[in-house]
């Protein structure tokens, strides 16, 4: 069960290359048994404990210097329940695997986030989300959950069995134990229409509440240095299906979306001149196309050009104002920017520290390609998000402390009472957790 971390001289490093972490072993639990016995003789070792997914998380989140768990041989569908509409899934799971199980039952998720790389108690643990008007992120999804605490046991969570654990769990960092099975709601398998199309920045800006309240999943790509973007809205479809077909996904979502786009990271690494020239082509290069399909055929697109990213969630009334305050910042910084600026929206939840936790949200991510520069960038679009109360994706970029989140997270008083009650020792703690929930 035990063994020594992977990669070069025991390091372990995320997907984006900007966390390198060395714990002092790794385990591979096969069972949940296994894993709280792990976690026990991590407490006995004097050791702290944390799981990793498939690290597409861009902060330290994941980073140990203690015992690393692996949830990998912790897969698969455990049950499901047709009655109810749940499925219930080991928490290693990858959410590609989730959804083409799903699939085969004919079964769905109503909504999720953009790539499906993660493992969902991964994913779900730092909130990730796609878009949506009236469905919102992968946790908001989750009816039960399944957690080892620090003392080893195992406890059940729903919004009947333990309900302000389930409250807090479904987005809790890792800080309250290590989740080891999840139960999401399903739905009969549906089909999606996605119209995707290029608008100018000023037309979305200036129409986005209709385009918000006219579509199921609304979305949009600003290219920096221009005032072009591409929207895509996803809404159900009565079908027929009709995909895309082989050869026109590939040139759409790997030759231009993935190979050009990274050759097109390359020049501008080299020439940051070319930047703009470069974010004017890659603008309208990707041209209008409607297709329908089941929805993790929508929803999913391959990311293969790696990158690191901020995200901010901003009260949705907020999001216009903040993308006209982003785009004058990079028009007058002399910064060369090569990635799209992605937007998305959401409902508001009632998980504890959602990022949409009680309030309608929109989302600002940005971008730059692995190994170049963009503290600049990321830190003055981080003022700009804070001025408006921003909330920072858990798993990505930023620089927010405790004193911080208390300010905007209303309820985060309730989730540090709930993990001094579930971690007094702190066996969960790490360098991140400590900068965010406080010591």
């Amino acid at each position: 069960m035990s063994r020594t971390a992977s990669g070069k001289n025991g390091t372990w490093r995320n997907w984006g290359g900007n966390v390198v972490a060395r714990p002092a072993r790794e385990v591979t639990p096969a069972s949940v048994d296994e894993l709280a016995e792990a976690v026990r003789r991590a407490a006995e070792d004097g050791l702290k404990v944390k799981a990793v997914g498939t690290g597409h998380s861009f902060t330290s989140i994941a980073a140990t210097d203690g015992v690393l768990i692996r949830p990998q041989l912790l897969t698969g569908i455990r049950s499901i329940d047709r009655d109810n509409m749940t499925v219930t899934v080991e928490a290693g799971t990858p959410l590609k695997r989730l959804n083409l199980a799903l699939a085969r039952e004919g079964l769905s998720l109503t909504n999720m986030g953009d790539i499906m790389e993660q493992t969902v108690s991964g994913a779900t643990s730092t909130g990730t989300h796609g878009t949506g008007r009236d469905s919102a992120s992968i946790a908001a999804q989750i009816k039960g959950l399944e957690l080892v605490t620090a003392d080893g046991s195992v406890l059940v969570c729903s919004e009947k069995e333990n309900p302000e654990v389930f409250a807090a769990a479904r987005i809790g960092l890792g800080a309250l134990g290590v989740v080891t099975a999840l139960t999401f709601a399903v739905e009969p398998v549906f089909l999606l229409t996605a119209r995707e199309e290029p608008m100018a920045l000023d037309k979305v800006l200036a129409e986005f509440d209709e385009l918000w309240a006219e579509n199921e999943h609304f979305e949009f790509y600003w290219f920096p240095h221009t005032g072009s973007t591409t929207t895509k809205r996803n809404n159900r479809s009565a079908g027929p299906a009709q995909p895309v077909s082989p050869i026109a996904g590939w040139i759409e979502d790997e030759f231009l979306s993935n190979g050009v786009f990274q050759a097109a990271q390359w020049v501008g690494r080299a020439v940051p001149a070319t930047v703009p020239a470069i974010a004017r082509i890659s603008s309208r290069a990707l041209s209008a196309r409607t297709y329908t399909d089941i929805p993790y055929k929508v929803f999913t697109s391959p990311r293969r050009v790696r990158f690191v990213e901020m995200e901010y969630a901003v009260p949705r009334e907020a999001v216009t104002e903040t993308l006209r305050e982003l785009k004058a910042m990079v028009d007058r910084s002399g910064l060369r920017i090569s990635f799209p600026v992605e937007v998305r929206t959401a409902p508001a939840d009632d998980i504890t520290l959602s990022t949409a936790s009680g309030r309608d949200s929109a989302y600002i991510a940005v971008h730059m390609v692995k190994g170049t520069a963009y503290q600049g960038y990321f830190t003055a679009a981080e003022r700009i998000f804070t001025a408006h109360q921003g909330r920072p994706h858990w798993g990505k970029v930023h620089t927010r402390d405790a004193e911080y989140f208390a300010g905007v997270y209303p309820r985060f008083e309730e989730f540090t009472a709930l993990r001094d009650r579930l971690d007094p020792g702190r066996l969960f703690q790490n360098d991140y957790l400590r900068r965010v929930l406080g010591a």
